[in-house]
């Protein structure tokens, strides 16, 4: 380590400017070992504002992902990292900071009050760090897996990002309290799937469907709907892509959109622009939920396979479209004006297959329940191989991205495929699902689905908040349990979901009221959700709603776009057999190099390296 020249050391006295002449000149003094032009396709604001700005690459060969940090107004330094839900609690972080005198950065973690530790195994690798026309920027990377038991598993799904701003000198990593920084969370999907960009045909057009000229509420949460139609008499295209176009300068309010399409028994739908929570939004809009495109905060563009593309317009197809836009304004800004919306390439010229959109999970039904007070209750839905047998085509189909849906306590969600009994493959999951971040997300791998396979869909739910039974239905304080898979040919079958046979439900409600000489109502006039309400949540009571779902026999609604069954029985189904479950990949291990760094990185500031 070089010694600091006299004025730097002067400099370093005087509180109010120690910590940007020492970190200004870590940033002219840093080299790495990464490219001065890395490629790093992915990016997101981190706060509100846009202050921090985070941009990733991912590697599968090495199984590492590369981050680019980058701070537009530095001040003491800067925290980063992953955990579970996004609480700075049990996080596993890296932290560059200051004492005054040097500057560090290190691989650390926080314990379950948000003291933060420095790691004792040192995975997060700085390799460059430099001073930018925007900002100061940092390059560093980590591996997916660490075997670690401080650091998170970085896997296909969901990640719950953190940071937080330090902005004053602190004399170690351990003097650092979380409490008194600004922090924040955000959410993304690092581990993007490494497929190939499909080119776009010569006659592709597009179109924009944006909401004009909003005026963003000055609340936390807002979800706005605006409705427009397509021209008369547009003919049938396909969609091969769509991407977002955002309104400069609100990168980080605008969190995620969709484009529906509305139901074509309908000849028309009244115009609307405003909350879609609002008393004044027709009722008729709600029938307008054939998902045509979805964007959330980090995706790039999504294209079509080039063998298919997303029909719309034509015969049998409704003109009359909705743009549902959800704004994430937790500094609650006012007078901040947006036109935000989703771009849509289509062409005249119609591919091979046409792409479908099939629902997979649970139907929405008070008959599926979560108790109150439950950490990690599991509600499992089936796509039974009597449906797919009937269904599907011979020749299959073909699963190529798919968008997994909740209400307000889903945690985790998962669709697996089963053939012959034995499951196959994951075609989705999600280990930290958080229903505040929902987007189509491509597969790594196209899965086909086969005449007679199962598609099995569990969520995973936390309702320790809630002093009621959680039933199923349409409302935000009721739960779904969805998988809404894009595959292609398209086919009739639209949904392919399950729920507890009600008689058997019923049977439980008498066993409760029997057994435990409750007065639990098991009259006919009551409702499920009334008779779900008088439960008394007790372990035993808990323990045999959690058997009942796991062993009766379900109806499958083995549905077509009308609405209508297929032709068949479906009530009182047995429950698929399954004989041989998938285990969990065990996380790999990277090798580790004969001599890893034993503390965090001291940063030479005399024009050395780190």
């Amino acid at each position: 380590m070089q010694v600091p020249s006299p004025s730097v050391r002067e400099a370093a006295s005087m509180y109010g400017t120690a910590v940007a002449v020492f970190l200004v000149i870590l940033v002219a003094a840093l080299q790495g070992s990464a490219p001065r032009e890395s490629p790093f396709p992915y990016h997101v604001p981190l706060d509100p504002e846009g202050a921090l700005e985070l941009s990733w690459n991912v590697s599968y060969e090495q199984e590492t992902v590369h981050f680019q940090l980058l701070v537009r107004e530095l001040k003491a330094g800067v925290l980063f990292g992953m955990s579970d839900r996004g609480q700075l609690e049990d996080a596993d972080l890296v932290v560059l900071w200051t004492n005054g005198n040097r500057a560090y950065f290190g691989d650390a973690w926080s314990d379950q009050k948000g003291q933060i530790h420095l790691d004792a195994q040192q995975d997060y690798q700085l390799l460059q760090a430099q001073r930018t026309p925007q900002g100061l920027s940092l390059l560093f990377k980590r591996p997916f897996s660490t075997c670690d038991p401080q650091d998170y598993l970085i896997e296909d799904g969901t990640v719950h990002l953190v940071y937080g701003v330090l902005e004053q000198p602190f004399s170690s990593l351990e003097a650092i309290n979380t409490s008194g920084l600004q922090t924040g969370l955000q959410r993304v999907q690092l581990l993007k799937p490494n497929i190939s960009t499909p080119e776009l045909p010569a006659d592709v057009l597009t179109m924009e469907i944006r909401a004009p000229n909003v005026v963003i509420p000055g609340q936390e949460t807002t979800y706005w709907c605006y409705m427009t139609e397509l021209p008369e008499g547009f003919s049938r295209h396909h969609i091969v892509m769509y991407e977002a176009v955002i309104t400069k300068g609100n990168e980080a309010l605008v969190h995620h959109m969709e484009v529906f399409q509305c139901a074509a028994e309908y000849e028309s739908f009244p115009r609307f622009n405003g909350p879609c929570d609002s008393k004044m939004k027709p009722s008729r809009l709600n029938y307008c939920r054939h998902v045509l495109a979805a964007w959330a905060l980090g995706a790039k563009a999504f294209y079509y396979p080039k063998e298919a593309g997303l029909a719309f317009g034509g015969p049998g197809s409704s003109r009359f479209l909705r743009l549902e836009v959800h704004y994430h304004n937790p500094l609650k800004t006012q007078d901040r004006r947006d036109s935000s919306g989703i771009r849509l390439y289509y062409t005249a010229t119609l591919r091979h297959f046409d792409a479908g959109i099939m629902e997979l999970g649970l139907v929405y039904t008070p008959v599926m329940a979560i108790p109150p007070q439950e950490t990690a209750f599991v509600l499992t839905g089936y796509c039974t191989d009597k449906c797919t047998q009937l269904a599907l085509p011979p020749s299959g189909i073909h699963i190529f991205a798919s968008q997994l849906h909740t209400h307000l306590t889903g945690r985790k969600v998962v669709t697996v495929l089963a053939r012959a009994g034995r499951e196959m493959t994951i075609v989705n999951r999600d280990n930290h699902y958080s229903p505040h971040f929902q987007e189509i997300r491509m597969l790594k791998k196209v899965v086909s689905v086969h005449q007679g396979d199962v598609l099995i869909t569990s969520c995973t739910y936390n309702t320790e908040d809630r002093t009621l039974a959680t039933v199923g239905g349409f409302g935000i304080r009721e739960e779904m349990c969805v998988n809404y898979v894009h595959y292609y040919p398209q086919t009739q079958l639209e949904l392919c979901k399950s729920a507890v046979d009600p008689g058997f439900l019923q049977k439980y409600f008498h066993l409760m009221n029997r057994f435990g000489n409750e007065d639990v109502c098991t009259c006919p006039q009551a409702s499920v959700p009334e008779q779900f309400a008088a439960v008394p949540w007790n372990f035993f009571n808990r323990a045999v709603l959690r058997a009942l779902y796991g062993s009766a026999p379900i109806s499958m609604h083995c549905n077509k776009s009308s609405a209508l069954r297929f032709q068949g029985e479906w009530d009182l189904q047995p429950l698929p057999e399954i004989v041989s479950q998938l285990e969990e990949p065990a996380p790999r291990c990277p090798a580790r190099p004969a001599r890893s760094p034993a503390g965090p990185t001291v940063v030479s500031i005399g024009g050395g390296k780190s």
